[in-house]
């Protein structure tokens, strides 16, 4: 829920210092300042005259609340270039995205994780130890002990919250327990990737113990790092993932978009040659994303799989052929086979439908040499599909068509007709009265729109971001700093459990822009003076400012999933965080005691609730959606797991029922939680 960028003047620096920085970036934030102010410091008078004198600058709402039909959907500008269809590609990408076959155990989709109002509701078998923590030089330090409940444990509505304090208005009382354990979403086996079989449909791993999820020698499902956030309202995020590596420019192969100078697709020239080119769309953040998953270990894939594989798995695959699609499923209802499973199509076709031809039509073979390196060999005709090394262009460029197709879905995911947008269209008896209070808590008091500003709800938006990239802020330990618009550390952890975009990506650059700029990689326009290579960043425990939308549906809460009801959350902010102290050099400085009573904090829990779309909460049109299988961690409790024939844990299985455009049954919240 909060932050803000509260300016004040920087203990030892002087105030003709310290009105300078706050001109050149406070202003493009519509602060008020009277004229005087700033005249009076240019001309040297002292603070405390000029404060006599004049009113005290008070700040604007840097992003008014609104509406979200009022938001254009971000959409890449030279999507033309790649998508011919945008229905088939829709069709494309919500099949994908529902599709258990995309998993290399023919169970794990992308829907596993965002199956409920866009993400996980599961409760058993969903913990993570602490593996993302780092020592003071920002080296791996894992910690793989649990402090909860251990493997396949049923988590309890009174494990929450991780942090638990003897008053909860106070972040320095008596710590009853803290636990560094994540509430994320289980995934796969330990598995290292062998071969697929094709007519089966079927991919072949050699198991790999894991160190972590393990009992007696035998795997157990790996589970995620970090809680699953909602895709719904994903596409207005600017970057995606917790810590942004999902850039906002997408290279057509993997999240890091032009981070990634190695990164091409295949593109057929004059006279049917092929060539590596690199290509770039913008606003394509969430193609960037849905491109991660697919080959994550932990996620959707076993170790080592080439996307282009993939692509040969599912191409002459029918969509969804395990699960039912509702014969009134929005997208997919005219496909529909029911009650069989699946959709009277093929991958290959819709691909065909939906993407320009000159990225997938060619019969030349595409083959990969020890390097990687893919080379075009004269040879005309299908690639061998029992081979690993060769393929078609449209089996190699399978992720560019993937990732495009699941933007294309996921672009349709936007809810705009909860309470609050129906208030803010002119219909003012959309919120009750304690709602009206708790918006009035939330622009005000509470801070809560100085970090979840906008009809997004969050300032890590395309329409915020775009603005300004970069920003300097007196930090919670009165030191300026350069931060990543929309990223903020509000001490849930401490900073070195886990870093978020303080960390680096996979080519050894800084996730953090503002790092990126620090070393002069990267320019801000609007960042005045430029970040200079002495300067500080504030990066470290900083994490994406989710949307609130829905977010009564959404719980466990935070990126470590560590509060389970917004009352928490409230409670949370209300004590100014739970590592205030730790984190204070990196800390957002509006996080502070709040002083808010019971009645202010049921209050902004209301507000919250009345941010909620009832399409959502009854899965309507556009968030209906196919069956869908879920593993739910292993018979029995505890680790003493039962093995099937071959050796292997066996797993519990729950069923997501298709449902149409005309919605069903709301699913139950994380352990029945709406408070």
């Amino acid at each position: 829920m909060i932050a803000h960028r509260t300016r004040r003047p920087l203990k030892g620096t002087s105030i003709f210092g310290w009105l300078k920085i706050q001109v050149s970036s406070l202003l493009k934030r519509r602060l008020k300042i009277v004229v005087l102010f700033a005249i009076a410091a240019i001309v040297g008078q002292s603070m405390s005259s000029t404060l006599q004198a004049q009113e005290v600058p008070t700040l604007e709402p840097s992003q008014p609340l609104t509406s979200l039909k009022t938001v254009s959907i971000p959409e890449p500008s030279n999507l033309a270039e790649f998508v011919t269809n945008k229905t088939a590609a829709l069709v494309l990408g919500k099949s994908l995205f529902w599709d258990m076959q995309t998993g290399s155990d023919n169970i794990q989709s992308c829907a596993s994780c965002h199956f409920h109002a866009g993400a996980d509701n599961r409760s058993k078998h969903q913990l993570s130890p602490g593996l993302l923590r780092v020592n003071a030089d920002g080296s791996p330090n894992p910690d793989t002990t649990f402090d909860i409940g251990g493997l396949n444990y049923q988590l309890k509505a009174d494990d929450y919250p991780f942090h638990k304090l003897a008053d909860i208005n106070n972040r320095k009382s008596e710590v009853i327990s803290d636990s560094n354990d994540v509430t994320g979403s289980q995934g796969l086996f330990g598995f290292l990737f062998s071969n697929n079989f094709l007519r089966k449909a079927q991919e072949v791993g050699v198991p790999e113990l894991d160190p972590v999820f393990k009992t007696d020698n035998t795997n157990l499902l790996r589970v995620t790092g970090r809680n699953s956030p909602s895709a719904i309202n994903a596409v207005f995020n600017f970057r995606n993932f917790w810590d942004g590596r999902a850039q906002n420019d997408f290279n057509g192969v993997n999240p890091f978009g032009s981070r990634d100078v190695n990164a091409k697709v295949i593109k057929v020239e004059a006279f049917g040659d092929l060539k590596e080119v690199k290509i770039s769309l913008d606003n394509a953040s969430l193609a960037s994303q849905a491109v991660g998953p697919p080959l994550s270990e932990v996620e959707m894939s076993y170790k080592g799989k080439p996307f282009s594989l993939l692509g040969k798995k599912m191409l002459p695959l029918v969509p969804l052929n395990k699960q039912k699609v509702h014969p009134e499923d929005s997208v997919l209802g005219t496909y529909s086979r029911s009650p069989m499973p699946g959709i009277r199509s093929k991958y290959k076709t819709l691909v065909q439908a939906a993407f320009q031809p000159q990225w997938l039509n060619s019969d030349r073979i595409i083959t990969i040499d020890a390097n990687g390196k893919p080379t075009f060999t004269g040879l005309v005709g299908a690639s061998d599909p029992n081979s690993a090394t060769q393929f078609s262009l449209m089996e190699y460029n399978f992720p560019l068509f993937f990732g495009l197709a699941v933007q294309m879905y996921e672009s349709t995911l936007v809810s705009d007709n909860a309470p609050i947008d129906q208030y803010l269209e002119g219909n003012s008896n959309a919120l009750t009265s304690q709602q009206k209070l708790g918006k009035e808590l939330f622009e005000g008091k509470a801070k809560c729109i100085n970090c979840h500003g906008g009809a997004e709800f969050t300032n890590a938006s395309v329409k915020n971001v775009k603005k300004e990239r970069l920003e300097r802020m007196v930090m919670g330990n009165d030191e300026v700093a350069v931060y990543d618009n929309g990223f903020y550390n509000i001490g849930v952890r401490p900073t070195k459990e886990d870093l978020g975009v303080g960390d680096k990506d996979p080519f050894g650059n800084p996730l953090s822009e503002s790092r990126l700029a620090q070393q002069g990689k990267f320019n801000d326009p609007h960042v005045d003076p430029p970040v200079s290579p002495n300067e500080r960043v504030a990066a470290d425990g900083a994490f994406k400012t989710p949307g609130l939308r829905n977010v009564e549906l959404t719980a466990p809460y935070f990126h470590n999933g560590g509060q389970l009801t917004l009352r928490q959350v409230v409670d949370f902010y209300n004590r100014g965080g739970d590592f205030h102290e730790q984190n204070i050099d990196n800390l957002d400085p509006d996080i502070e005691n709040l002083g808010l009573s019971n009645e202010e904090k049921d209050a902004l829990v209301a507000f919250m609730k009345g941010l909620t779309d009832d399409r959502v909460r009854y899965q309507k049109a556009p968030f209906d959606h196919p069956q869908l299988f879920v593993s739910n961690g292993h018979p029995g409790t505890g680790t003493a797991i039962t093995k099937d024939s071959n050796g292997k844990a066996t797993v519990e299985m729950r069923e997501i029922r298709a449902v149409g455009r005309n919605g069903g049954t709301p699913l139950t919240n994380f352990l029945a939680s709406n408070s």
